[in-house]
C-alpha cells in the first residue's frame, strides 16, 4: 500500500525526464540544420566571389603605391567600401583585391591619389588615370545618407572604375570633390558625370 505514492512519482519523473530529452535532441537538431544552411550559403558566396574574380582575371593590376608621391595635397582617413564597373554600383570588382572593404588613408597629391588599405593591397591611382568624382549615396551593395559617399572615377587597362571611400569626417568630401576634379584630366569629368546618370 505504501509503494504506490513513490511509484507514482517515480513514473513522473521519468516522463519528464523522456520530454526534456526529446525537446533537446530537437534543439540540437535545428542548430544543426541552420549551422549547415549557414555554411552552404558562405560556401555559394565563395564560389561567386572566385568566379567574378575568374571573369576579370583579364584586369591589369593597379600601380603599387610610389616612394615618392609628392607633396599631399589633401589626407583622408576613413573606409574602402569596393570598386565597381563604373557606372554600375551593383557590378563590384573583385580582382586585385579590390572587392574586400577595409579601412584606408588616402593622400592626394599632384601625381594621383595613393589608396593605403591596412591588411590588404594597396594601391596608387595616378593623376593621369583619373576620370572625375562625385557624392553619390551606394556602391557594391553598401548603401548610406544621400552623398555621403566619394565616389572616385578611374582608368584601369581599358576598363573605367568607380571605387567608394567615406571619410571619418564626411564634411571633407567637398574640398575632395573639388581637388580631384581639377586634377582630372579635361573632357573626363562629363565621362563620369555620364556613368552617374546611366546607373541612376
Amino acid at each position: 500500500m505504501n509503494t504506490f505514492p513513490w511509484t507514482f512519482l517515480a513514473e513522473g519523473g521519468t516522463e519528464r525526464s523522456s520530454q526534456e530529452v526529446t525537446q533537446l535532441a530537437e534543439r540540437v537538431g535545428w542548430a544543426v540544420g541552420l549551422l549547415l544552411l549557414v555554411a552552404l550559403v558562405y560556401w555559394l558566396m565563395r564560389q561567386g566571389w572566385r568566379w567574378r574574380g575568374t571573369l576579370q582575371s583579364g584586369l591589369p593590376e593597379p600601380a603599387g603605391v610610389p616612394e615618392e608621391a609628392g607633396t599631399p595635397r589633401l589626407v583622408l582617413d576613413g573606409r574602402y567600401h569596393g570598386t565597381t564597373t563604373a557606372g554600375q554600383w551593383l557590378d563590384r570588382v573583385v580582382a586585385h583585391g579590390l572587392g574586400l572593404r577595409s579601412r584606408a588613408e588616402l593622400t592626394l597629391t599632384d601625381r594621383g591619389l595613393t589608396v593605403l588599405r591596412p591588411g590588404t593591397r594597396d594601391f596608387f591611382i595616378p593623376a593621369g588615370a583619373l576620370r572625375g568624382a562625385r557624392l553619390d549615396k551606394g556602391i557594391a551593395g553598401k548603401v548610406v545618407t544621400e552623398g555621403g559617399l566619394l565616389v572616385i572615377s578611374w582608368q584601369l587597362g581599358e576598363q573605367t572604375l568607380d571605387s567608394g571611400f567615406r571619410s571619418d569626417h564626411p564634411a571633407e568630401h567637398a574640398a575632395w570633390l573639388a581637388a580631384l576634379t581639377e586634377l582630372t584630366p579635361p573632357g573626363d569629368s562629363a565621362v563620369a558625370v555620364q556613368h552617374d546618370r546611366e546607373g541612376a
